[in-house]
Order: structure tokens, then C-alpha cells, then sequence
């Protein structure tokens, strides 16, 4: 692997160390409309791309890969593109478990850096934690977690995608306070609202326990 840092460009901002990012957009057209070129950009340096999409949109994302100039079969063919859905991805067997995910992304992460790749771009459309209000507190534990997995593997640019007419006002908040970098309205910036996962966890779990507590007085 190059020892130096590949430099990369998100929405017109230059990435840092710092590469864990929520973004969030209003619909699908205005997501690929910012992501594109950061994507484009990946294929074109032969960079790693792995993209975590909705299930049944195989065929249309391939299609608007296709207009940008990719050929995205090419990329599959050589081993530099993985094209899967989110659901087969973070729901193996029905239901979501936050360790067998962390090890995941850290087993690819590694995989991707022995096979001499510069910087893997990992883009996770996260749609489907919120099909269901009881993922969203794993989802948010599991975001917190997953940033001493980016530590560990810096050069790697990891995109988290939400569309805000998925979730609620609470979501959100609880989503923007586990990534460093915050892409909303096609501008890249430092996330003011960053919490240490450390300290998150601690506030996130005693909320938690809070909720419980009340439920059973109530019964």
C-alpha cells in the first residue's frame, strides 16, 4: 500500500484524516447528483469502490453509473468495485447485530489494504435502518462504534447516506452527533455536533435504560 495519503474531494471540499461522513439528502437524484464525482473520481484513480444500496436497485443504480462514464462491469470483473444490498449486508439472518458488523468492516478494510488499494470509497445507503424504529438505536450504537474502525484505517473514505424522509427530528440528531464530517445541502463540513463515541455511548445507553425504566413504572 503507498504510504503517503491519497488526497480525495467530496462535494468540492478536500477530505482530511478524517473520512466518516453522514450525508444526508431529499431524495435519490440529489444524492448521486453530489456523490458522482466522488465516485467517478474513485473509479477513474482505481481506487476500491464498494457501494451498500436498497434492494431492487441494482438496475437503476447501474444505469446512472453507466451515464457518468463507468463501467461498473469492468470494475467487478478486476475486483475494484462491490456492488451489494444494505439489507444483505447489515441484516444477515433477519436482524442486525452491531459486533458481526463491526467485523465485517474491519476484515474488508484489511482485505482492501492487502490487496494494495491506495483508499478503499465505501458508500452505505442506510434506508433501511429506518423501515423499522427498533434498528435505529442499534444503528446509531453501531455509527458511534464504527469510528475506531476508520481510525484504524484512515486513507478509507466512508459515506453513510440518509434521506430525510426516512427519519425522525431524534434520528437525525442522534445520527449527525456519531460522524465527524456532515455532508447536508451538498456542503461538506466539520460536524459541530460530533460527540466522542465514548462519551455517546455512555449518554445514548443511560437514555436507553431511562426509556425502560419509565415503561416498567408504567405498567
Amino acid at each position: 500500500m503507498n504510504n503517503a495519503e491519497p488526497s480525495v474531494t467530496l462535494a468540492g471540499s478536500q477530505l482530511g484524516q478524517v473520512r466518516h461522513i453522514c450525508a444526508f439528502f431529499n431524495s435519490d437524484d440529489e444524492q448521486y447528483q453530489v456523490l458522482m464525482p466522488f465516485i467517478r473520481d474513485g473509479f477513474a484513480r482505481g481506487d476500491k469502490s464498494v457501494h451498500v444500496i436498497n434492494p431492487g436497485q441494482h438496475a437503476d443504480h447501474l444505469r446512472r453509473l453507466a451515464s457518468a462514464g463507468i463501467d461498473a462491469e469492468a470494475g467487478r470483473k478486476s475486483g475494484h468495485f462491490e456492488l451489494k444490498t444494505n439489507t444483505e449486508t447489515y441484516l444477515v439472518d433477519g436482524h442486525f447485530d452491531q459486533d458481526r458488523m463491526l467485523e465485517s468492516f474491519e476484515q474488508m478494510a484489511r482485505s482492501n489494504e492487502g490487496a494494495g488499494y491506495a483508499m478503499s470509497r465505501i458508500v452505505c445507503q442506510m434506508e433501511w435502518a429506518g423501515a423499522g424504529q427498533p434498528y435505529i438505536h442499534d444503528v446509531v450504537e453501531f455509527e458511534a462504534r464504527v469510528n475506531d474502525v476508520w481510525e484504524r484505517h484512515p486513507y478509507d473514505a466512508v459515506i453513510c447516506t440518509y434521506n430525510l424522509q426516512k427519519f425522525g427530528g431524534e434520528a437525525v440528531v442522534d445520527i449527525m452527533r456519531t460522524h465527524p464530517l456532515v455532508l447536508i445541502g451538498g456542503v461538506l463540513q466539520h460536524n459541530p455536533f460530533f460527540v466522542p463515541p465514548g462519551q455517546f455511548l455512555r449518554e445514548v445507553r443511560a437514555r436507553r435504560a431511562g426509556h425502560s425504566n419509565r415503561a416498567a413504572n408504567l405498567a
